[in-house]
């Protein structure tokens, strides 16, 4: 009998914190900056849902994304994804936060879901038959459409069934991106089997190559600890091939993943084996709990989006389930007879044909109602239909999905008395404004209550600025900023036009801006740290160590603050207060993808010594000299590639 549950799961977590309080101008904008995480951990609740059989429990983080976080096959006794032991955010989604583990659903733009580390919406019906199902979704503002997911777990099935849909509710094409991540552990040996015979592999190094598979370069690219490096292989399936991935253990047992046709990239992504990729994978759990991720997606690879045709509604149907074949042939040397043993496997399980009748049957309350909601995600979309109602416009997705009054929250308070009354109320500039709005709608209605002197007041200037920067319309929005402080001087709108006067390389102007801000609002940590990388990028480090030390002690004792302190040293020259910084084991929850900054400072520090006491210039030479003799730490080392 299949069941829906709501459960708690318990597990150690970092804190996650509210919002970055200043607009990210330059990368996500309407949506703010997850930012405010640590690194420590204590035992925390998270609100599940679970769908179980006899075969299978699936377990969904319904307050980070509604990921799947577990899919564990009971009859076997194994765990098929990879569970992080506990929950710890880094610097990786598009809004900053994403963690590693499970299966993560990624629609919008190109990275980690700008939903992965918030709520979503979530609700439950029922199939005809009575299988309980479990409807996920939301509205979009990047791209203003939506997704949705039904999860389901018929009675007597060992496959985990999801039918995703997204709908696109404009009268023009928008470019759309979707890709399903799934954390399988890191097994010595294992092997990824795909039915392709080449691959788009990127090595975060160098350009996207068009590879044979398995072996390339003398290396076998089908056991993910065969990568020195961090790495990406997009597979080139043949269209008319069922695609399907699937990670094996050396018993030929693992998750494998399969679905109807429109969703036909797959990939695998793994950290590598170098330090780096080393200490990313502790970074983000801890030690002895490695892991890879493969990925299925609707594009070949991750570097290209799929044109969505006006008003068009894309579903497919997603299977994760136990895939048990033959170890010899799965691990046999001839590379072909290895991945059709799987294909065979898994057509005798779930055929395309099957596939296609599940998908049809799930189709048939695609449209339908939820029972209940369980629990709301953003107003947003909430606020977005009261917009259409008022014009008389179409609505943006079908009645499935249910964006009601109660999920307004006080973000979107200011526009919806915008949208009722034709004016936005005035605030404390003390107050964090939040809730960015960059829609074109918002923006003409906003324009007309400045216009006619119903909200002529320094908030509207400040939106109104920050909607015609997300146009690229510089100029228009320095001006908008003026008016803001003309208005009543801010610390946002003097931040806001210090991120303009960095765009046009007025580096000095730009910090003495962020001075002023901060002098504004001291207790803003993200305010501090921009007026501190500003500080230095003006060739003031003296001035900037001193601003440092006016801090709170709650934002000075930041991690982020160190590495600030650590650059400042080393632009005066002071390499031993460098060296005292970086062996300190600074923690930096924050540490971008990708970003080499403490491992940088490390090289730095040693080239300036050398070539002081030798009195050599730094140079090429002497950068590899470096770097042969003088390997950094495993704490400050979060290279992807050497």
């Amino acid at each position: 009998m299949s069941e829906f549950r709501l459960e708690t799961y318990i597990m150690p977590a970092a804190r996650l914190g509210p919002e970055n309080p200043l607009p990210p101008l330059d990368i996500c904008l309407p949506y703010g900056i997850q930012d405010d995480y640590d690194r420590e951990k204590i035992e925390r609740e998270f609100k599940t849902v679970v769908l179980e059989n006899d075969f299978l429990r699936a377990t969904f983080l319904i307050e980070l994304g509604g990921r799947l976080w577990s899919l564990y096959h009971k009859k076997a006794e194994t765990e098929l994804l990879y569970v992080n032991p506990v929950f710890q955010p880094g610097n990786l989604a598009i809004r900053n936060a994403w963690f590693s583990g499970g299966v993560e659903w990624n629609m919008g733009i190109i990275g980690h879901s700008v939903f992965t580390c918030s709520p979503v919406f979530v609700a439950n019906l029922k199939m005809d038959d009575g299988t309980p199902v479990l409807r996920m979704y939301e509205w979009d503002r990047l791209r203003m459409a939506t997704y949705q997911i039904d999860a389901f777990l018929p009675d007597d099935s060992d496959f985990l069934f999801l039918r995703m849909r997204i709908i696109n509710p404009h009268d023009h094409e928008i470019p759309m991106y979707w890709w399903s991540n799934m954390a399988v552990p890191e097994i010595p040996g294992g092997r990824i089997l795909v039915p392709a015979e080449s691959a788009y592999k990127y090595g975060y190094q160098s350009n996207m190559d068009l590879v044979p598979i398995p072996v390339s370069g003398g290396v076998d690219l089908s056991h993910p600890t065969n990568f020195n490096r961090s790495a990406d292989c997009f597979y080139c399936i043949d269209p008319q091939q069922q695609p399907w991935i699937t990670s094996l253990d050396k018993s030929g047992r693992g998750l494998i993943q399969t679905s109807t046709k429109r969703l036909r990239g797959r990939k695998l992504f793994v950290w590598g084996m170098e330090q780096g990729g080393r200490n990313w994978q502790e970074f983000l759990s801890q030690p002895g709990s490695a892991y890879i991720e493969i990925q299925a997606g609707l594009a070949r690879t991750q570097s290209e989006y799929l044109q969505m045709p006006a008003r068009a509604d894309w579903s497919w149907l997603e299977a994760y389930g136990l895939m048990q074949t033959n170890p010899d042939a799965a691990y046999g040397k001839d590379w072909k007879i290895a991945y059709q043993s799987v294909d065979a496997e898994l057509k005798k399980v779930m055929p395309p044909d099957k596939l296609e009748q599940i998908y049809s049957y799930a189709g048939r309350i695609a449209d339908q109602k939820p029972d209940e909601i369980i629990q709301r995600g953003s107003g947003w979309g909430a606020l977005e239909r009261l917009r259409r109602e008022k014009n008389g416009e179409k609505p943006f997705c079908s009645d499935s999905l249910i964006f009601d009054d109660k999920s307004l929250t006080e973000e979107q308070k200011p526009w919806l008395e915008l949208l009722n009354d034709g004016s936005m109320p005035d605030m404390s500039t003390t107050e964090k404004p939040g809730g960015w709005m960059i829609q074109a709608q918002w923006r003409e209605m906003l324009e007309k209550a400045v216009k006619n002197f119903h909200s002529d007041h320094w908030l509207s200037w400040l939106h109104l600025g920050i909607m015609y920067y997300s146009q690229e319309n510089f100029e228009k929005a320095g001006k908008a900023w003026q008016k803001s402080l003309e208005r009543h001087p801010s610390p946002w709108a003097y931040r806001n036009l210090a991120v303009l006067a960095k765009r046009n390389k007025n580096m000095d102007e730009a910090a003495d801006l962020l001075l002023k801000a901060i002098e504004m609002s001291p207790d803003i940590y993200s305010l501090a740290l921009e007026c501190c990388k500003a500080l230095i990028d003006s060739g003031r480090p003296e001035e900037m160590l001193n601003f440092m030390d006016k801090l709170s002690p709650e934002i000075r004792s930041r991690g982020r603050m160190n590495i600030m302190e650590a650059r400042a040293a080393m632009k005066k020259g002071d390499l031993d207060r460098v060296e005292e910084i970086l062996l300190s084991k600074p923690s930096v929850a924050d540490v971008r993808e990708g970003e080499v900054t403490l491992s940088n400072l490390w090289f730095e520090m040693h080239e300036k010594r050398i070539a002081k006491t030798e009195n050599i210039a730094v140079d090429d030479e002497l950068r590899k000299r470096v770097r042969r003799e003088f390997k950094p730490p495993a704490w400050l080392d979060f290279r992807q590639s050497t």
